[in-house]
């Protein structure tokens, strides 16, 4: 039988370190893609409609995230729920209107329900610069925003991948306001040099 040859470990072994990915800073002129998370690469973090929000919290807490993909059965997608959906308007709305308890509420009482959502297409997206989707993020008023490939190769239309104002922010080393609209490259980078 063919086995792979094994060997007992050397003191001073360690664990190797994750690295962030090296090579060129991302600015704004950098191509759009490289800021966003693409879910062939990187697990998307999931949880149920029917979660409590003080599980979507903890679940947020513990896989470092901002948003989670609310998922009734995978791989598909019901919508997104987010920290600020959780600490928001949303939960005292629904409150107010049920009479409940906060620890009442659930997921699919706050979350937003995926065609209520805006997303851009992975395409398009490779033809774009950081610029215009920081641009695209302040037309929207939204700190997430969802990449969507075509249909094609055996699938329908899925999410590819997840724009996040913070991450864009860690990467560009500054921060951006993504309430304040903003029309050109020069507002972008007027907005960002204050």
């Amino acid at each position: 039988m063919n086995t792979l040859s094994t060997f007992r470990f050397p003191e001073g072994t360690c664990i190797a370190q994750a690295q962030p990915p090296s090579g060129v800073p991302v600015t704004l002129e950098s191509p759009g893609r490289a800021v966003m998370t693409d879910l062939t690469h990187v697990r998307a973090a999931t949880i149920a409609p029917d979660m409590p929000l003080a599980q979507a919290r903890q679940t947020m807490i513990h896989q470092g995230v901002r948003l989670l993909f609310v998922v009734s059965e995978m791989p598909c997608v019901d919508g997104l729920i987010t920290s600020t959906d959780l600490e928001g308007e949303r939960p005292m709305q629904v409150l107010n209107q049920r009479g409940a308890k906060y620890e009442d509420l659930i997921v699919a009482d706050v979350m937003s329900p995926l065609a209520s959502l805006d997303a851009i297409d992975l395409e398009e997206l490779a033809h774009a610069n950081v610029a215009k989707v920081v641009a695209t993020l302040k037309q929207l008023g939204r700190r997430h925003m969802l990449v969507v490939q075509k249909a094609g190769g055996g699938h329908g239309p899925r999410v590819r991948g997840v724009i996040s104002q913070t991450q864009i922010e860690r990467q560009l080393g500054q921060s951006i306001d993504v309430v304040e609209l903003a029309g050109n490259f020069a507002e972008i980078s007027v907005s960002l040099a204050g």
